[in-house]
């Protein structure tokens, strides 16, 4: 995230320097209830016309997010025109001289392949045409160039070769971020498959011979078993969207627990006290159950009596907080400590890490499991989940916790 702030910080200053570019070409200062200097004035427009251009660039270069930037980084700039490419064509096209595309792709072989900015002298039959030079300013993403931005105007300006360089850095950050972007989607869906990978075998090969042992004995308890496993395979196996409600993630677990009652029958004991306001909260896919599943493991290991299993979910003001505890064998917290940090045996407290791990990077560090516990002395889980959360929405609909 140091990284991500860095990046930004890199891009954003300099365009304080474009602001002045800015004010000398802008007729017209904006007005702001006459306060502020003009140098004042043309800094708020460059960065409130940036913050403007960088959403569409946060999904990567395409026409689409080119056309929607370009019109911005040109207001930026305050040229006649201004053009995104990609290394093979133009990708948008803002302001008069359209006709010299072909040209300004014909020049570009040089700044793709070396990484360097270059300015050069426009070729134009049109008497009245006022772009003559062009100032191009390649767009680099981990040292590799993916395009190029070009700002057109009528005269040689070194102001606007700078500009433009600057400009460019701007762009090329937020391609550099949305390309993170996506290579965090990628790691979050790694590891709901890891996640999914973990689901124990054993679990799977016990609820159907439990299914199984109910077929002669109960058949309708037999088929009300088999729709509990179905539905709960299919959540867990879904493959649209990574976050889901709250009341989602609890109707899963509320057929996970209907198998395993099925197996262990009175030794398992589960209260769920879950406030309604909280119900539609958005959080990461899959990342209660593992708990609840790490619950009834702990719970039941070596122990012959009775395991009691809670579930709360409260209205905590901005966030939800969740709580899963049980009164199990519990855990040495130096082993917990470095299942947490990816060192020991993932048999050894299913999920956790993996949850811990989703819960920091979609809502910071401040947000990872807060567990407690010791040997013989159970385990208590709390997840703190903010009820609104950029990026973070479910597209899933509501569904009512059984017997609602």
């Amino acid at each position: 995230m140091s990284g991500f702030l860095a990046g930004l910080c890199v891009a954003v200053l300099p365009l304080l320097a474009a602001g002045f570019w800015l004010g000398r070409r802008t007729a017209r200062t904006p007005s702001l209830g006459g306060l502020g200097t003009p140098v004042e004035h043309a800094t708020f427009r460059t960065l409130h016309t940036a913050s403007l251009a960088a959403p569409p660039l946060r999904a990567g270069l395409t026409e689409e997010t080119a056309r929607k930037s370009a019109r911005r980084l040109r207001s930026l700039l305050g040229t006649d025109a201004l053009c995104l490419t990609d290394d093979q064509r133009v990708l948008a096209w803002d302001g008069v001289g359209a006709h010299h595309r072909d040209e300004i792709m014909e020049r570009l072989a040089g700044p793709l392949e070396t990484g360097r900015g270059e300015a050069f002298r426009l070729t134009c039959e049109i008497p009245d045409c006022p772009v003559r030079w062009a100032v191009v300013a390649p767009l680099t993403v981990d040292d590799s160039v993916h395009g190029a931005l070009v700002a057109c105007a009528p005269r040689e300006s070194a102001v606007l070769v700078r500009a433009a360089a600057e400009v460019a850095r701007f762009v090329s950050v937020q391609l550099e971020l949305a390309d993170l972007d996506r290579s965090r989607t990628r790691l979050i869906e790694a590891e709901i498959k890891a996640l999914r990978a973990q689901i124990s075998p054993h679990f799977v090969f016990n609820s159907l011979a439990v299914i199984a042992s109910f077929v002669r004995t109960d058949p309708e308890r037999a088929r009300e078993l088999l729709l509990e496993f179905a539905d709960f395979t299919r959540y867990s196996f879904r493959r649209h969207g990574d976050f889901t409600t709250l009341a989602d993630e609890l109707h899963a677990i509320e057929h996970y627990l209907s198998l395993v009652r099925a197996r262990f029958g009175d030794r398992l004991a589960v209260t769920l006290q879950i406030a309604p306001e909280v119900l539609p909260v958005a959080l990461p896919f899959l990342c209660l159950q593992p708990l609840v599943e790490n619950a009834v493991k702990h719970g039941l290991e070596g122990k012959a009596g009775t395991c009691r299993i809670r579930i709360t979910a409260q209205d905590a003001g901005a966030e939800a907080l969740v709580v899963i505890e049980d009164d199990g064998a519990g855990m040495d917290p130096g082993l917990l400590r470095r299942i947490l940090a990816g060192e020991g045996s993932p048999s050894g407290g299913i999920g956790l890490s993996n949850v811990d791990d989703r819960l920091r990077q979609v809502y910071g560090d401040d947000h990872g499991l807060v567990i407690e516990t010791a040997l013989g002395a159970g385990m208590r889980i709390t997840a703190r989940l903010p009820k609104y959360q950029p990026g973070v929405h479910s597209s899933g609909r509501l569904r009512p916790l059984p017997g609602d």
